[in-house]
Protein backbone atom coordinates (compact mmCIF):
# COMPACT_ATOMS: atom_id res chain seq x y z
CA UNK A 1 0.00 0.00 0.00
CA UNK A 2 1.50 3.33 -1.09
CA UNK A 3 -0.16 6.66 0.41
CA UNK A 4 -0.58 9.50 -2.06
CA UNK A 5 -0.06 12.63 -1.57
CA UNK A 6 -0.48 16.34 -3.62
CA UNK A 7 -0.68 19.71 -2.88
CA UNK A 8 -2.24 21.80 -5.20
CA UNK A 9 -0.98 25.60 -5.86
CA UNK A 10 -3.90 26.62 -7.62
CA UNK A 11 -6.04 25.58 -4.57
CA UNK A 12 -6.04 25.63 -0.65
CA UNK A 13 -6.73 22.08 -0.49
CA UNK A 14 -4.24 18.88 0.04
CA UNK A 15 -5.72 15.77 -1.75
CA UNK A 16 -5.00 12.40 0.15
CA UNK A 17 -5.20 8.78 -1.37
CA UNK A 18 -3.88 5.33 -0.88
CA UNK A 19 -3.33 3.14 -3.76
CA UNK A 20 -3.12 -0.25 -2.94
CA UNK A 21 -1.41 -2.80 -5.10
CA UNK A 22 -2.18 -6.20 -6.10
CA UNK A 23 1.46 -7.25 -7.42
CA UNK A 24 4.46 -5.78 -5.53
CA UNK A 25 7.01 -6.62 -7.43
CA UNK A 26 7.78 -3.96 -9.83
CA UNK A 27 8.03 -0.25 -9.02
CA UNK A 28 4.65 1.50 -8.50
CA UNK A 29 3.95 5.53 -9.42
CA UNK A 30 1.14 7.46 -9.86
CA UNK A 31 1.00 10.50 -11.73
CA UNK A 32 -1.00 13.81 -11.05
CA UNK A 33 -0.93 17.17 -12.30
CA UNK A 34 1.89 18.71 -10.45
CA UNK A 35 3.86 15.59 -10.31
CA UNK A 36 4.07 11.71 -9.75
CA UNK A 37 4.91 9.38 -6.63
CA UNK A 38 7.18 6.23 -6.79
CA UNK A 39 6.84 3.48 -4.58
CA UNK A 40 9.44 0.37 -3.59
CA UNK A 41 8.29 -2.89 -3.21
CA UNK A 42 9.94 -2.49 -0.25
CA UNK A 43 7.94 -0.60 1.56
CA UNK A 44 10.79 1.73 2.57
CA UNK A 45 8.98 4.48 1.59
CA UNK A 46 7.87 6.93 -1.29
CA UNK A 47 9.16 9.67 -3.36
CA UNK A 48 7.66 12.67 -4.54
CA UNK A 49 8.59 14.12 -7.81
CA UNK A 50 7.29 17.67 -8.28
CA UNK A 51 7.25 18.56 -11.88
CA UNK A 52 5.55 16.10 -14.34
CA UNK A 53 7.73 15.72 -17.39
CA UNK A 54 5.69 12.87 -19.21
CA UNK A 55 3.09 9.85 -17.88
CA UNK A 56 3.41 6.63 -17.65
CA UNK A 57 1.98 3.37 -17.29
CA UNK A 58 1.02 1.98 -13.50
CA UNK A 59 2.27 -1.71 -13.33
CA UNK A 60 0.79 -4.29 -11.31
CA UNK A 61 -2.85 -4.68 -11.78
CA UNK A 62 -5.79 -3.63 -9.40
CA UNK A 63 -5.80 0.26 -8.31
CA UNK A 64 -7.84 1.88 -5.75
CA UNK A 65 -7.53 4.98 -4.93
CA UNK A 66 -9.69 7.39 -2.41
CA UNK A 67 -9.63 10.94 -1.92
CA UNK A 68 -10.06 13.30 0.58
CA UNK A 69 -11.66 16.81 -0.31
CA UNK A 70 -11.94 19.80 1.65
CA UNK A 71 -14.36 20.21 4.23
CA UNK A 72 -16.81 22.80 2.42
CA UNK A 73 -18.92 23.24 5.39
CA UNK A 74 -16.16 25.95 6.58
CA UNK A 75 -15.87 28.52 4.82
CA UNK A 76 -12.40 29.47 2.95
CA UNK A 77 -12.46 33.19 4.12
CA UNK A 78 -15.17 35.73 5.38
CA UNK A 79 -15.60 38.85 4.83
CA UNK A 80 -14.60 41.46 7.37
CA UNK A 81 -17.71 43.76 8.28
CA UNK A 82 -17.10 47.43 8.86
CA UNK A 83 -17.14 49.87 12.02
CA UNK A 84 -18.70 53.00 10.97
CA UNK A 85 -18.64 55.07 13.96
CA UNK A 86 -17.87 55.27 18.00
CA UNK A 87 -21.21 54.28 18.20
CA UNK A 88 -21.15 51.14 16.40
CA UNK A 89 -17.97 50.19 17.75
CA UNK A 90 -20.02 50.57 21.24
CA UNK A 91 -22.27 48.14 20.22
CA UNK A 92 -19.77 45.39 18.86
CA UNK A 93 -17.58 45.44 22.06
CA UNK A 94 -20.80 45.34 24.30
CA UNK A 95 -22.22 42.06 21.67
CA UNK A 96 -18.48 40.63 22.03
CA UNK A 97 -18.46 40.67 25.86
CA UNK A 98 -21.63 39.23 26.45
CA UNK A 99 -20.40 36.60 24.38
CA UNK A 100 -17.14 36.50 25.79
CA UNK A 101 -15.73 36.57 22.65
CA UNK A 102 -12.70 38.71 21.39
CA UNK A 103 -12.94 40.58 18.01
CA UNK A 104 -10.32 41.47 15.73
CA UNK A 105 -10.10 45.15 13.93
CA UNK A 106 -7.93 46.25 10.83
CA UNK A 107 -7.62 49.69 10.92
CA UNK A 108 -6.94 50.39 7.11
CA UNK A 109 -6.99 53.33 4.44
CA UNK A 110 -7.89 52.65 0.58
CA UNK A 111 -4.85 54.54 -0.62
CA UNK A 112 -2.21 52.37 1.50
CA UNK A 113 -1.51 49.53 -0.46
CA UNK A 114 -0.09 47.38 2.27
CA UNK A 115 -3.98 47.60 3.56
CA UNK A 116 -5.79 46.16 0.36
CA UNK A 117 -2.91 43.49 0.01
CA UNK A 118 -2.97 42.54 3.47
CA UNK A 119 -7.17 42.25 4.00
CA UNK A 120 -7.80 39.11 1.78
CA UNK A 121 -5.48 37.37 3.77
CA UNK A 122 -6.99 38.46 7.03
CA UNK A 123 -10.48 37.43 5.37
CA UNK A 124 -8.57 34.07 5.20
CA UNK A 125 -7.43 33.94 8.48
CA UNK A 126 -11.01 34.75 10.09
CA UNK A 127 -12.50 31.92 7.87
CA UNK A 128 -9.93 29.60 10.61
CA UNK A 129 -11.07 31.35 13.87
CA UNK A 130 -14.94 32.14 12.28
CA UNK A 131 -16.47 30.79 15.46
CA UNK A 132 -13.34 32.33 18.48
CA UNK A 133 -13.24 35.46 17.10
CA UNK A 134 -14.93 38.01 14.78
CA UNK A 135 -13.18 39.89 11.81
CA UNK A 136 -14.31 43.75 11.78
CA UNK A 137 -12.13 46.83 9.51
CA UNK A 138 -11.87 51.02 9.58
CA UNK A 139 -11.37 53.07 6.81
CA UNK A 140 -10.30 55.47 8.12
CA UNK A 141 -11.21 58.13 5.60
CA UNK A 142 -14.38 56.78 5.76
CA UNK A 143 -14.83 57.14 9.41
CA UNK A 144 -15.18 60.44 12.25
CA UNK A 145 -11.94 60.87 13.68
CA UNK A 146 -13.06 60.28 16.86
CA UNK A 147 -12.98 56.42 16.34
CA UNK A 148 -9.33 57.29 15.13
CA UNK A 149 -8.28 58.59 17.88
CA UNK A 150 -9.88 56.05 19.92
CA UNK A 151 -8.04 54.02 18.65
CA UNK A 152 -4.84 55.13 18.87
CA UNK A 153 -3.96 54.67 15.15
CA UNK A 154 -0.67 56.47 14.01
CA UNK A 155 0.60 53.71 11.42
CA UNK A 156 -1.44 51.52 8.84
CA UNK A 157 -2.91 48.60 8.99
CA UNK A 158 -3.07 47.93 12.53
CA UNK A 159 -4.35 45.61 13.73
CA UNK A 160 -5.84 45.47 17.08
CA UNK A 161 -7.30 42.65 19.47
CA UNK A 162 -9.65 44.13 21.26
CA UNK A 163 -11.37 41.74 24.64
CA UNK A 164 -13.57 42.95 27.64
CA UNK A 165 -14.27 46.48 25.56
CA UNK A 166 -10.27 47.19 25.82
CA UNK A 167 -7.45 46.88 23.07
CA UNK A 168 -5.23 44.09 24.43
CA UNK A 169 -2.60 43.98 21.95
CA UNK A 170 -1.85 45.07 18.11
CA UNK A 171 0.33 44.52 15.03
CA UNK A 172 1.65 47.49 13.02
CA UNK A 173 1.91 46.06 9.60
CA UNK A 174 4.58 47.62 7.81
CA UNK A 175 6.12 44.63 6.82
CA UNK A 176 5.66 41.35 4.55
CA UNK A 177 2.11 40.26 4.27
CA UNK A 178 2.88 36.60 5.27
CA UNK A 179 4.96 37.73 8.93
CA UNK A 180 1.90 40.31 9.58
CA UNK A 181 -0.07 37.27 9.02
CA UNK A 182 1.56 34.77 11.64
CA UNK A 183 2.03 38.24 14.33
CA UNK A 184 -1.56 38.66 14.24
CA UNK A 185 -2.10 34.73 14.16
CA UNK A 186 0.23 34.78 17.30
CA UNK A 187 -1.97 37.49 19.10
CA UNK A 188 -4.94 35.55 18.30
CA UNK A 189 -3.83 32.36 19.96
CA UNK A 190 -2.33 34.22 22.72
CA UNK A 191 -6.01 35.57 23.87
CA UNK A 192 -8.22 33.26 22.88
Amino acid sequence: MSVVGAYSYSYSYFLYGEAYHRDKEYPQYIVSGKGYLLSHKSGGGNIWFGSRKREGNLKGGNLRVEAMWPDLSRPSELEMEPINDSDHLDQILLHAHHNSQPILIDWMATWCRKCIYLKPKLEKLGAEYHDKIKFYYVDVNKVPQTLVKRGNISKMPTIQLWKDGEMKAEVIGGHKAWLVIEEVREMILKFL
